[in-house]
């Protein structure tokens, strides 16, 4: 099974005008992050994990030719906004695109593409399905994923646990009854906004004292902003067991 990193950023802490940002003006590819997202990729199946505003860019970027489902971690924009390019999927490969979320997340996709759920469906418009995430686990065909429940600041996110590989993105507390769900991950994906306290996101430090408290072989910040600085900086900061994910970086799981 495979991983591919869609997109490691996000918009917070990126100028609107770049003009002396050094992130921005960074010549490193490692530097240019899109909004956050993962693909993995089984022999039977590709399944995304949130769909930002960057969805489309990334799909072209990755040759992405088929899909089998999305599943989204919450609602936020920046993880839910590029849902309308499923379409081409639902076109090409002439099938619905089955949707998997929490029940206020379901909410927070009607109201944002209400659209999709009109009852006069417009020609060309996504078709998906809709299937609740709770907390038990739950399979797209071979890949069977575990939902970890994680908190940012007041609002509930699902992480997700596939075979020994877990994926944690918009977070700054899990309890000691969800980390029982994420130990023994050989690999482990943790976000880290910047270095300076943030009210709903990891800080670097705390994601590495989160990283060495699981223990897992190997460790990925995600969720980068311009705020953490250089990718090539950064990276001499860090414990040999942990690296800073970047954009089209794949890993097997």
């Amino acid at each position: 099974m495979k991983v591919t990193f869609l997109g490691t950023g996000t918009s917070q802490g990126v100028p609107i005008v770049c003009c002396e940002c050094i992130v921005c003006r960074s010549q490193n590819t490692k530097d240019k992050r899109l909004r956050t997202s993962i693909l993995i990729e089984s022999n039977q199946a590709k399944v995304v994990i949130d769909s930002g505003p960057d969805f489309r860019q990334q799909l072209l970027r990755e040759e992405l030719k088929t899909l089998d489902a999305v599943v989204f971690t919450h609602e936020h924009k920046d993880h839910i906004a590029g849902l309308d390019e499923v379409k081409a999927f639902n076109f090409f490969n002439k099938m619905r695109m089955p949707v998997y979320a929490t029940e206020r997340v379901q909410e927070a996709i009607k109201r944002e593409f209400a659209y999709i759920f009109s009852e006069e469906k417009y020609p060309g418009i996504p078709e998906i399905d809709l299937y609740p995430v709770k907390d038990e686990p739950f399979t797209v065909k071979e890949i069977t994923f575990t939902p970890i429940n994680v908190m940012h600041y007041k609002l509930p996110v699902k992480a997700y646990r596939i075979k020994n590989f877990t994926y944690i993105t918009d977070a700054n507390y899990i309890s000691k009854e969800e980390k029982e769900k994420i130990k023994g991950s050989e690999i482990i994906v943790v976000n880290a906004l910047r270095k300076e306290e943030h009210i709903s996101h990891y800080t670097l430090q705390e994601a590495i004292n989160l990283l060495k408290e699981l223990k897992p072989k190997k460790g990925y910040i995600t969720h980068i902003s311009h705020q953490l600085g250089l990718h090539d900086v950064v990276s001499k900061e860090l414990p040999d067991f942990i690296e800073l994910a970047y954009d089209g970086l794949k890993i097997d799981i």
